[in-house]
């Protein structure tokens, strides 16, 4: 079984594989540790222009370890999951202060730098150096989780830990590169989550699920988490042709990424409703507040929660006292990374010209 999984499928992979991606067969550690974190919760179609623009702008390991964070974040706005580009920035600046710029060749070295696990040092070990390790990711766990039929819930201890033996029993040691690539490409245009093109796979006459009518139940996920539901409200308070930000620093969403003056309540709530609050008087007391207009209602999903909420422009008269907050001008926002939330508003409302 294991022997003829791996003929077949290397046997698919040279002679009818066509997914081109820019870093197939890429040998640079860094360009293949680049790609991976980018990839990482993102799907390829987004996550190949991001990567062609971190590329062009940083060129190696030593590019990236000398750019300024906020360079980095904001050519990594819009992608989300920001401990990613954070845990980037703090690898990057490893090897080149303590490793020379040199990226590490040894699976356990890789595994121990900021930001990787498993899964991404297998990949760099084997594209890179040609380790015998082997990748677990999402398409590896529904093609093994089908071809043998484990019914283990992927997100389980004992899951994870079946799925990486049987992985690793699979993986040819000689190739493990190639093998790597070919079983990832393999369960995103064959083994697919849905409608998999099980007529032509060449693994059917084994794949337990597909004698079993089992292709759909597999594999087992663990249940969803319920999602958390928060309700901000920005205000865009201008004072003397400046607006008023700050980055978040806190170990919330969206840390090292720029906000205006955020108001958070527990529920949707009217300008007049903001108004009166607490939180609202206690920041514009005295200072002449007028305001000018609120925006319809904004919305982003994130992994375990939802952000609602909408923005308030307003003009004051004296300097508010706001703690935390700079002031610039409103033609320098497009300099500074935003969660995604805040640069649709920017955009939707002329950004960087927006009315005033």
């Amino acid at each position: 079984m294991k022997a003829s999984f791996t003929k077949k499928l290397l046997s698919w992979n040279q002679k009818k594989n066509k997914r081109e991606m820019p870093w197939k067969g890429e040998k640079d550690p860094y360009k293949i540790w680049l790609s991976e974190i980018i990839l990482q919760q993102t799907r390829v179609e987004q996550g190949l222009d991001y990567y062609n623009r971190f590329i062009h702008t940083y060129p190696t390991v030593i590019h990236l370890a000398n750019a300024p964070d906020e360079q980095v974040f904001k050519l990594w706005e819009g992608l989300g999951y920001y401990s990613r580009c954070k845990n980037l920035i703090r690898t990057a600046r490893f090897i080149a202060s303590e490793l020379a710029g040199r990226f590490p060749s040894t699976y356990e070295e890789i595994l121990a730098l900021k930001g990787i696990g498993p899964y991404t040092a297998a990949a760099i070990g084997s594209f890179a150096f040609n380790l015998p390790y082997a990748v677990v990711d999402g398409n590896v766990f529904r093609v093994l989780a089908r071809y043998a039929g484990i019914n283990k819930d992927i997100s389980s201890t004992e899951g994870k830990r079946q799925f990486s033996v049987l992985a690793n029993e699979l993986l040819d040691k000689k190739k493990p590169g190639i093998y790597n690539q070919a079983i990832m490409d393999f369960g995103a245009v064959i083994c697919k989550p849905q409608n998999p093109l099980c007529s032509g796979c060449p693994l059917k006459k084994e794949c337990v699920a597909f004698a079993k009518g089992m292709v759909q139940k597999l594999p087992v996920k663990g249940k969803k988490l319920e999602k958390r539901k928060r309700w901000f409200y920005y205000l865009l308070v201008e004072y003397r042709n400046k607006v008023y930000v700050r980055k978040r620093s806190n170990k919330d969403i969206w840390e090292n990424l720029y906000e205006f003056v955020l108001l958070e309540f527990d529920g949707k709530k009217t300008m007049g409703n903001i108004k009166i609050s607490k939180e609202f008087r206690s920041l514009f007391r005295g200072s002449g507040a007028e305001v000018r207009k609120m925006s319809a209602s904004y919305s982003q999903q994130l992994s375990h929660q939802t952000i609602e909420g909408a923005f308030i422009h307003l003009a004051t008269r004296r300097r508010p006292a706001l703690k935390d907050y700079e002031e610039i001008p409103f033609t320098k926002l497009s300099q500074l990374a935003f969660p995604r939330l805040i640069s649709r508003y920017l955009t939707e409302s002329g950004y960087p010209a927006f009315e005033r």
